[in-house]
């Protein structure tokens, strides 16, 4: 159920870019944080830096609660930190920019006109122009080499003679005769996504992927559009199987850049993604999991050479899954995002010996961009006491210092309380570590109610992140001390660990959440009977089976869990995750038995904790009947229970006026069942 990589880290960072001692007492300057500030905070996403170095674009996502939307803008600051200014605006969102091969012009996608299209503006200012004028928008889109066209990303109707959702007679009925026909929270019946090339001089449209495939892919895939040096050829990713519901066999195919047969560069049975090339354009890094159906398999890092066919892992020995890659220009190492113990890592890896170097620890640091003539590097990095902002260091780490500090004035009036990495002895004797944060103005002669935060995935992480959704410090502003477990099945602590929740939903990472909320009641400032538990997706799975197990919390909060394993494989989307989840499909009558084990349907006659159950009517991964069915069983059980639903909302609850309803929703749900 995993949609994207999170961020990570095991202490907070100060703003000098010193990484903070682990346990170390961060200063209370301010009040509590409140929802209406929470939702205030700015959004820093999407660096890329210019070619001559000079500038980083980036985006500044703000939630609008008058128009109910996230109205993204872009900004440019020069890279020494100088310079912040705003360079786009006027009406709907803009997002994605891209900087000309020249440097003069500045690309970007805007629905400022309704729909997302391509939109340019001068490096220097002024009004912005449209590119493009898709009948299904854009979503993403690059510069050709010379400038001339774009490669732009777009959804077409399939097959090209037909638009889905309409018949002779008009209705908004809609037909499928295959699986993969919706997605996350959209229907993909009868459309296809596509890469085209726009030519910018006469508008006009090629087709580079005319064939009956979602390319780039639509599901675990990463940057999955590459253009080579030379601007003759691009990668592109797809999975060529003729049942993509069952299958995690994307590949990465060459086109010629006007189009012809896709040319395979990988053939492995699992999921192979992210193609980079070098700079020289004699080879190409991409990410490869080894393990076919496994979404969290251990992704490494690839080296293929065209010229003679030949491969090779430059992290075989490591076990650790690199998440993203960036070449040095030199072309004699990459950048590599790793997810570590609770962190999200920047490495540098050799291109000729594997070997690699620490370069960024601390929080979290994604979206790694290397500057052009590879004397530094600019990514995001945040915190769980700090958004995400513009961060620079040099290839080998040095230097580290802030660029952007978009939420300065705010934070500064905030006490947001303060992070600590623990430690116990889990499941089998494993280390397990997890997470406390206290909240703010922290007596430690107090007694605090305790929030139990379980997470989704289920090969996910509580991570050192500023949390745009499940955020830790605005559940410690309400006055509780969170408690988060990274158990069994958890991310960033090796590929065995990950692997073991497979087939073991309700007992080792149950045994472990245990054991880690044991652990964190012994510390004298909590309150062992003020005690309530929350999660989402596979944490909400685990509320579920939570209920049917122990009485030992007062309230309980399920978001879009998974009720009942077997009814939740007949309506989710990626079959893969499922399958390889319950050891194979609904017709397997072993894999159904494994599915009744696990089942929190079979454990309703033992509920007694009063419940939330939210789910959003959009949400395709697990569908919004798995949230009936439980506050059904509730409500026949006669336990007090609450349902929060969103017709209009997915997996994750994303409208401003939504997040303000689900923070207020659940906060004052806890609140009623803490309180003495």
């Amino acid at each position: 159920m995993r949609r994207a990589a999170a961020g990570a880290g095991l202490v907070a960072v100060l703003a000098s870019g010193v990484p903070a001692a682990a346990g170390a007492q961060r200063p209370s300057p301010g009040r509590a944080m409140t929802i209406a500030d929470f939702l205030s905070l700015r959004a820093v996403s999407d660096p890329q830096i210019s070619p001559d170095g000079r500038l980083v674009a980036f985006v500044v996502t703000t939630a609008s609660l008058s128009e109910n939307k996230n109205v993204g803008r872009i900004w440019v600051v020069a890279s020494d930190g100088s310079g912040l200014r705003q360079a786009s605006g006027g009406a709907g969102s803009d997002r994605a920019p891209r900087w000309s091969p020249d440097g003069a012009t500045l690309g970007f996608v805007s629905t400022r006109d309704g729909s997302p299209q391509v939109w340019r503006v001068s490096a220097r200012g002024g009004k912005p122009a449209k590119l493009t004028a898709l009948p299904r928008g854009v979503s993403d889109f690059a510069w050709s080499r010379d400038g001339k066209s774009l490669v732009v990303v777009s959804d077409l109707p399939w097959p090209p003679d037909a638009e889905p959702g309409t018949d002779s007679l008009g209705s908004d009925a809609r037909i499928w005769t295959e699986l993969f026909y919706r997605h996350w929270d959209e229907w993909r019946a009868g459309r296809r996504q596509h890469v085209l090339r726009v030519g910018l001089a006469d508008s006009s449209i090629t087709d580079l992927t005319p064939f009956d495939r979602d390319v780039p892919t639509l599901a675990l895939g990463g940057k999955d559009v590459a253009l080579a040096p030379s601007g003759g050829e691009l990668a592109v990713v797809y999975n060529p199987d003729s049942v993509v519901a069952t299958s995690t066999n994307n590949d990465i195919f060459l086109l010629r850049g006007d189009g012809g047969a896709p040319q395979p560069i990988t053939t492995s049975r699992a999921n192979d993604h992210s193609p980079a090339y070098s700079p020289d354009g004699r080879a190409i890094a991409y990410l490869a999991m080894s393990v076919p159906g496994f979404e969290a398999d251990r992704q490494q890092l690839m080296l293929y050479e065209p010229a003679g066919g030949s491969r090779r892992s430059l992290t075989a020995d490591w076990d650790r899954s690199v998440g993203a890659i960036a070449w040095a220009p030199d072309g004699k190492s990459l950048l590599a995002q790793v997810e570590e113990r609770g962190e999200q890592v920047v490495y540098r890896i050799d291109a000729a010996s594997g070997a690699r170097k620490r370069v960024v620890s601390g929080g979290s640091s994604t979206a790694v961009q290397v500057s052009p003539r590879g004397d530094f590097i600019v990514f995001l990095r945040q915190t769980a006491t700090a958004p995400p902002d513009l961060w620079r260091a040099s290839l080998d780490g040095g230097g580290l210092r802030q660029l952007t500090r978009m939420n300065q004035r705010l934070l500064a009036g905030l006490d947001l309380g303060r992070l600590e990495p623990y430690g116990f002895e889990g499941a089998g004797g494993d280390s397990v570590f997890g997470w406390i944060m206290t909240p703010p103005g922290f007596d430690p002669a107090r007694r605090y109610p305790v929030l139990f935060l379980i997470h989704g995935g289920p090969q996910g992480a509580w991570d050192d992140e500023w949390h745009p959704r499940w955020n830790y410090a605005m559940f410690a502003a309400r006055g509780y001390v969170a408690v988060l477990v990274n158990f069994h099945g958890s991310t960033g602590y090796g590929q065995a660990f990950t692997n073991a929740i497979s087939e073991h939903w309700g007992d080792v990472p149950y045994e472990d959440l245990m054991r880690g909320l044991d652990a964190a009641l012994e510390r004298p400032y909590v309150d062992p009977d003020r005690v309530a538990a929350a999660g989402a997706s596979y944490g909400g799975y685990m509320i579920y089976w939570i209920a049917g197990h122990t009485n030992r919390f007062r309230a309980l909060v399920a978001h879009d869990g998974v009720f009942n394993p077997r009814s939740m494989f007949g309506t989710t989307e990626e079959l893969w995750f499922p399958t390889h989840e319950f050891g194979g499909t609904m017709l397997d009558s072993a894999a159904r038995r494994t599915m009744e084990r696990w089942s929190p349907a079979n454990f309703v006659d033992r509920w007694a904790t009063p419940m939330l159950v939210v789910h959003g009517q959009r949400d395709y991964r697990v569908d919004v009947s798995e949230g009936f069915q439980a506050f059904t069983a509730l409500k026949l059980r006669g336990v007090p229970a609450k349902f929060l639903y969103f017709p209009d909302e997915g997996h994750f609850v994303l409208k401003p006026r939504n997040r303000r309803l689900w923070w207020s929703t659940v906060l004052d749900w806890i609140d009623s069942h803490l309180s003495r």
